[in-house]
């Protein structure tokens, strides 16, 4: 299922669709100001084996993100001192995952990590889903190579490489091949661990 969705001014119906396509245990593909990504709710077991498994990697090996649409969310589950908020508060909403201490809410299928990948996208539509499902979404770019870059970026031809093995694609106009700026502020002072599509001076 292709939902075509505004950048601009996302149309909530749609929206709403895939808000529920999720709180039901579903997978979708959707937007963000970096690259497509497969997305689930945080609270969703099975779905979030999928994303495992469709990535072809081990729960404890799992490097995903959690995607919030505002800071105030984001502070529910992860811990944040005031040096890396006023950081965050600069840069975000932006390309930037930062790498949090995790706080006592996360939810108890990641209880056994201690630290949590946190993203707010320059996105509306991410936001706006957000917003709909009234938690953060779990995170996996999709995958890049070389002779593959259209099968990321391009919605109607992402639509035709995964539209069997997730329940909704999010067509919010094409995407990019740059992953996010990855920052870690677990030891007090912020490391930029990949340097993606956001410049910063640290």
């Amino acid at each position: 299922m292709i939902l075509k969705i505004h950048p601009d001014n996302p149309q909530q119906k749609a929206i709403d669709t895939a808000a529920d396509i999720m709180r039901d245990g579903g997978v979708v593909i959707y937007p963000t100001d970096t690259v497509y990504a497969l997305g689930c709710d945080i609270f969703q077991a099975r779905a979030i084996e999928r994303i495992y498994k469709y990535r072809g990697i081990e729960p404890s090996k799992a490097r995903l993100s959690f995607i919030c649409s505002n800071m105030s969310q984001l502070s529910e589950f992860a811990k944040v001192d005031n040096n890396t908020f006023k950081l965050m508060k600069r840069l975000l909403p932006g390309p930037y995952t930062f790498i949090l201490n995790r706080s006592n809410r996360l939810p108890k299928l990641f209880r056994e990590r201690a630290t949590v990948g946190i993203r707010i996208p320059d996105n509306l539509i991410a936001r706006t889903l957000i917003d709909a499902l009234g938690n953060p979404i779990l995170s996996a770019s999709l995958r890049e190579t070389e002779v593959e870059q259209e099968y990321i970026t391009d919605p109607e031809l992402i639509d035709e490489k995964y539209d069997s093995q997730v329940d909704a694609i999010i067509d919010g106009g094409f995407g990019d091949v740059i992953p996010s700026t990855v920052i870690d502020c677990t030891s007090g002072s912020p490391v930029i661990v990949r340097q993606g599509k956001g410049k910063v001076n640290l």
